[in-house]
């Protein structure tokens, strides 16, 4: 008998015998707890998906976008200052293949949208938000950048992680005093309900190489980022 079959069999059984007792209580004993969060539990992601990003002939996402938010808003900022502590993830599903502006495509690339870009200029703009925001601020890397996509494996993408690009954002942020509170390295890429995925045994190496670039940049560790997957 398969797992399907018996937790099937489990399930109805246990409908039996509920359905033939006269009286069910259940106690719940809450003094104790099993576990906890951290304060800065809650958390918000600002993706990377441009205007035209549509499903089902709804186009949901509008000027909500990491390129075109408006972060002058100031709904928007005291919505995040009203949830402070708030953990603000920049990244999404098009983090794994970010220069240039993201441009619809038919075919050949992630979710139907070119590579797209981050500059300097809006990083200082998000950073000037997130500090006078007070969010605690994950970051998520492109773990694609580098890799080619296998020739005779779908979705699957082999090679060594190239970590220069993250090397000079690091070496940007720091040098501009920006708080990064985590980097986020690729996103849901260790499954396969996204478009790419990388084999664990790569994706351990990749992490052992970013932890080892964060180390380095953040020498002191009372303020080194923390590093985060797979997501």
């Amino acid at each position: 008998m398969n797992f399907k079959s018996i937790t099937f069999f489990v399930v109805f059984l246990s409908c039996l015998l509920v359905s033939k007792a006269e009286k069910v209580e259940v106690v719940v004993e809450g003094a104790t707890p099993n576990a906890q969060t951290d304060e800065d539990f809650i958390c918000v992601t600002l993706d990377w998906w441009p205007t035209n990003k549509c499903d089902y002939d709804q186009c949901p996402w509008g000027q909500a976008g990491l390129f075109n938010s408006d972060l002058k808003n100031k709904i928007l900022e005291k919505a995040v200052k009203a949830f402070h502590p708030l953990r603000i993830r920049v990244g999404g599903s098009l983090q794994d293949q970010n220069c240039q502006p993201f441009q619809k495509q038919d075919k050949g690339f992630l979710f139907g949208f070119s590579i797209g870009c981050l500059d300097m200029k809006r990083w200082d703009e998000l950073n000037e938000f997130f500090n006078q925001t007070r969010a605690k601020v994950t970051f998520g890397l492109n773990a694609l950048i580098g890799r080619k996509e296998s020739k005779t494996e779908k979705t699957l993408w082999v090679g060594d992680w190239y970590s220069h690009n993250a090397r000079d954002l690091m070496s940007y942020t720091i040098s501009k005093g920006y708080k990064i509170d985590s980097y986020e390295l690729g996103n849901e890429l260790c499954g396969v309900g996204v478009s790419a995925r990388i084999e664990a045994k790569q994706y351990a190496k990749d992490m052992a190489t970013l932890k080892n670039l964060v180390k380095e940049m953040y020498p002191n560790p009372k303020t080194q980022p923390k590093i985060l997957g797979p997501g």
